[in-house]
This record gives C-alpha cells, sequence and structure tokens, in this order.
C-alpha cells in the first residue's frame, strides 16, 4: 500500500506520457537554438519555480556546454549584472513573464524586444523551451 502522501512515481505509472513529452525536446532540437540560452531559460524558470531537481540537473548541463559558473551563479540577478548580452537579457525577461505569469508584465513589449534579437521561429522555440521546462517543474515539483 503507497502512503498517501508520498509522490507518484510518474515513470512507472505514465511513461508512455513521459517519453511522449521528452520527445518534444528533440524536434525543438532540430532547429538549432542557441545552446546557451537555452540552458540559461530553462535554469531561470526551475529558480522561479524552486525545482531543485531541475536546477542542479539544468545548471550540470549548461556547465557541460561551457558555460561558466560565474554566470551561472548570477541568472538569479540577470537583470542587475552586465554579465549577460541584450539577447539573453531579452530571453530571461520573456522567461520570467511566461513563468511568474504577472498579468501587469506588457508581453507586448517584451515581445517587441524579442524581436530585435530573435527571428519569429526562434520565438517559438524560445517560447516552447519555456513552456516545458514549466511543465517539467511541475511535474517534479509535484513530488516534493
Amino acid at each position: 500500500m503507497v502512503s498517501d502522501t508520498k509522490g507518484v512515481k510518474y515513470e512507472q505509472e505514465i511513461s508512455d506520457v513521459l517519453n511522449s513529452l521528452a520527445g518534444v525536446h528533440q524536434v525543438m532540437d532540430t532547429h538549432g537554438f542557441d545552446r546557451t540560452i537555452h540552458h540559461l531559460v530553462q535554469l531561470r524558470a526551475s529558480q522561479i519555480n524552486r525545482c531543485g531537481f531541475c536546477i542542479k540537473m539544468h545548471t550540470r548541463e549548461a556547465r557541460q556546454d561551457g558555460e561558466t559558473s560565474e554566470r551561472l551563479d548570477r541568472v538569479i540577478v540577470w537583470d542587475q549584472v552586465g554579465d549577460f548580452s541584450e539577447q539573453e537579457r531579452a530571453a530571461l525577461a520573456w522567461t520570467e513573464a511566461l513563468t511568474a505569469l504577472d498579468s501587469k508584465i506588457d508581453l507586448g513589449a517584451l515581445r517587441a524586444n524579442l524581436r530585435e534579437h530573435f527571428s519569429e521561429k526562434e520565438i517559438g522555440i524560445l517560447t516552447s523551451t519555456i513552456a516545458m521546462i514549466n511543465l517539467w517543474n511541475r511535474i517534479n515539483i509535484s513530488r516534493h
């Protein structure tokens, strides 16, 4: 008998669903979106959502792809430091807007800023990346 308070073992119960969700990443990767930005937005969303598992995983993956510890240490305060390019800052602002879902945020202004740095397709992949990390964060958080 499973304790009423114990986390669900999704890998056992809905492995087909999780495998399908993971397949989305393979499709998104075929578009060649910038890996540095990919890692930064995944880490920032995971920080906002307080998903310890995802923070550790995305920090490790970013380092493996050449990101510096100094920048990773400052992602949490990206808007207060000069470590990030204007393109990265636009992506991080979009990440925060789509993760925190504050109704006072001007999404139009953020989209205009994104269009200065990204193509429409890249904005689509960025938005999908943010959506997927928020989904994975919520699945993992539900086990806390």
